[in-house]
């Protein structure tokens, strides 16, 4: 009887495994050119990853075509290459763009070199000097997504060696399983803590509803994955509608390329809008077959604000710009023309009708003159006398004038902290300021109700959202009406000069602009809220005066020198605009001063030097070619010292008119007769008591 063959002789005996490349440890690169920033960078990482050195961005770069980083370390300020000019040419480059960037900064932190940073890619700022915990915390989530994306790389490759192999035990497929469960825990706890939305879809479907959904989907949308599986037209209906086009016209180009990359609005469940960042790309299998698509989701909401925050201040500055700049041609020909004006009244015999007629023309030149402060007011060049404002006076005196113009239907209610601190600010300008709020509450109440104006204190030590204002103390005036409110998407606008909800004729959108500049110039902030039908919240943010400071004063006004007439006067008059040095010229020979005028400082200047002694007073205007006002004046008093002078000024910024010597008065136009009289009598009253500035 022959014995049964041993079953396990007839088994060939197994191959072994094809080898698996060994996981490499983690890289990452330093990069600066300080030798002892790289020495303790160094011995803060070298025991959760490689860390290779650069004191150079070429060096760096040297190092990306040699290695794989996990992350990188860069300094913004090096010698030849900067640490953007680097980060710029990594993200250029396919192999680099996706490492992550951590930029290392010992100066810069304002939110232009912020956003400068995130724009060139950067996903983190480090400050020195760096605290050793903070980033060894930061670079060791960096080492884990790259150690956990090559772990889950050969993972993959070892499964398919198993597969074509046939011969993995169980034990070890268990035990691999259980390490990828827990790399991907980790990995889901990161993302978890990331405003992310990790997503997969099929290929071909009509409404768009993903198949896996990871991330913080519910703490980014208000809403969980249950709801959009209930309602898969959720996602398209919550679009924003300026929006929506466009999205689904990227969402259909994506069956042709492959990929979705698209930012819109989306309201989430609360009803506010958020900035999202929507992207996809096609997952392939191994024959390169398309199988499905795998994206995120990334909430730039805070990213948006801030830029447009920038794009707003810029805006703003930019207008204000261009209004300083034409204040002083507006006020040349403004002065030329209430000149001309008065010399008609005085030296024509006018009839009723006419007489009428130059009032009218002199009252709308008036009215371009206060447009011109308006729009000075805005671009926060006009002139200011900040001091302690008694809040309690303030609101009897302004109680008392808007009693005349809001009429029986609109009452102001005031009411203050009992420990009010008193602002610092210009208290004539702080007046005109809470007038304008207090008119605009009641036009926007047309049948009428109560304006409440509230002052409190408040202290600033963290940033406050929708608030432009640094840390402090501060008095704050809250303008609030119950009327008809402001839309939302005009918010933005309400602070430009020349935008008015208002109908045509009603107003010049200047009320406003004119609050912002005055309280931008006195260093606080201001604050609009507003819900159509509910009413606005106007919120003025002024700094505490300190405790010595002196009460606000009124801006001293010509006429109120000195009283006393000053003799007739030999006149030296320089002005390089014709018009304003004609009218000028009548108006001072009116008071009976006899003139001799010229165009430009040289001239001046010559016939002073052929006789100095044949002029009483120089009379100049500041911005000229080549020689200004305050220059003449100078090399003038070095051919005659004490000679008495005064400056005239359209010029938008008035503290850019500085007078030669603190005896030299300075005329801001356009100007009455009386205005010009009180200062050449200014100037004559100094004529006796030389500068000890003069030369």
């Amino acid at each position: 009887m022959t014995k049964p063959a041993n079953p396990l002789k007839s088994v060939p005996p197994a191959e072994p495994l094809p080898a698996v490349q060994a996981v490499e440890r983690a890289r990452v690169l330093v990069v600066d050119d300080d030798e002892r920033n790289l020495l303790a960078i160094t011995n803060v990482l070298e025991d959760i990853a490689e860390v290779v050195v650069a004191g150079s961005g070429e060096e760096a770069l040297r190092q990306l075509l040699r290695h794989d980083f996990a992350v990188i370390l860069l300094d913004v300020y090096m010698p030849g290459l900067d640490g953007y000019e680097t980060a710029a040419l990594v993200r250029a480059r396919e192999q680099t763009k996706r490492v992550p960037i951590v930029f290392l900064s010992a100066v810069n932190k304002e939110i232009e070199h912020l956003l400068r940073g995130y724009s060139m890619g950067a996903v983190d700022y480090v400050f020195k000097p760096v605290d050793p915990l903070v980033l060894k915390s930061k670079v060791a989530v960096f080492v884990d997504l790259f150690q956990m994306t090559r772990e889950i790389q050969r993972k993959a490759l070892q499964e398919q060696q198993l597969l074509d192999a046939m011969l993995r035990a169980n034990a070890e497929r268990l035990d691999a399983e259980r390490q990828l469960r827990l790399a991907e825990q980790r990995q889901a706890a990161i993302i978890e803590s990331l405003p992310i939305i990790l997503f997969l879809e099929p290929l071909q479907q009509e409404r768009r509803l993903p198949e896996y959904v990871g991330g913080n989907f519910e703490a980014v949308t208000g809403f969980t994955i249950e709801d959009v599986k209930a309602n898969p037209d959720l996602w398209a209906e919550r679009i924003h509608d300026e929006d929506r086009e466009r999205v689904l016209a990227a969402l259909a180009r994506r069956q042709e390329t492959g990929r979705l990359n698209v930012e819109y609005r989306w309201r989430a469940a609360n009803g506010s809008y958020r900035h999202l960042h929507d992207q996809a790309v096609v997952l392939r299998d191994a024959r390169g077959e398309p199988l499905e698509y795998a994206g995120t989701i990334i909430d730039v909401t805070e990213r948006k604000e801030l830029e447009s925050q920038l794009t707003q201040v810029r805006k703003m500055d930019a207008i204000g710009q261009l209004t300083g700049g034409i204040a002083h041609d507006f006020n040349n020909l403004l002065a030329a023309i209430l000149g001309g004006l008065g010399m008609i009244e005085r030296r024509v015999p006018l009839e009723a009708e006419e007489q009428r007629v130059l009032g009218m023309t002199r009252h709308a030149a008036e009215q371009g003159a206060g447009l011109v402060k308006h729009l000075l007011a805005f671009s926060r060049r006009q002139k200011l006398e900040p001091g302690r404002v008694d809040v309690a006076r303030l609101a009897g005196s302004l109680s008392e004038l808007m009693n005349h113009m809001l009429g029986g239907m609109v009452e102001v209610s005031w009411a203050w902290d009992e420990a009010l601190d008193a602002p610092y600010a210009d208290a004539a300008q702080l007046e005109l300021a809470l007038m304008n709020l207090i008119i605009n509450a009641r036009d926007a109440m047309p049948e009428g109700g109560v304006v409440t104006v509230r002052a409190s204190n408040r202290e600033v030590t963290d940033p406050i959202a929708g608030l432009d204002a640094a840390a402090g103390a501060y008095v704050v005036f809250e303008v609030i009406d119950t009327g008809c409110g402001i839309a939302p998407e005009l918010l933005e606008q309400v602070m430009e000069p020349f935008f008015t909800t208002k109908a045509i004729g009603k107003g010049t959108g200047l009320g406003l602009s004119m609050v912002y500049g005055f309280v931008k110039q006195s260093g606080g902030a201001i604050r609009v809220e507003s819900e159509v039908g509910k009413g606005t919240a106007v919120e003025l943010w002024l700094p505490s005066a300190p405790e010595h400071e002196a009460g606000a004063i009124a801006e001293r006004q010509p006429s109120e020198f000195p009283p006393g007439e000053c003799p007739a006067l030999n006149i030296l008059l320089v002005d390089d605009h014709e018009g304003v040095r004609a009218t000028t010229m009548a108006m001072l020979a009116d008071l009976g001063h006899r003139v001799v005028d010229v165009g430009d400082g040289a001239s001046a200047l010559e016939l002073l030097r052929a006789s100095p002694e044949s002029f009483d007073m120089v009379l100049t205007d500041y911005a000229m070619p080549r020689v200004s006002g305050a220059d003449l004046i100078r090399q003038m008093r070095q051919l005659r010292p004490g000679l008495p002078a005064l400056i005239i000024t359209g010029y938008a910024e008035p503290d850019a008119a500085i007078p030669p010597a603190p005896d030299v008065p300075i005329l801001a136009k356009p100007f009455c007769d009386e205005q010009l009289r009180a200062s050449l009598r200014h100037a004559c009253a100094s004529k006796t008591v030389p500068s000890e500035e003069s030369v």
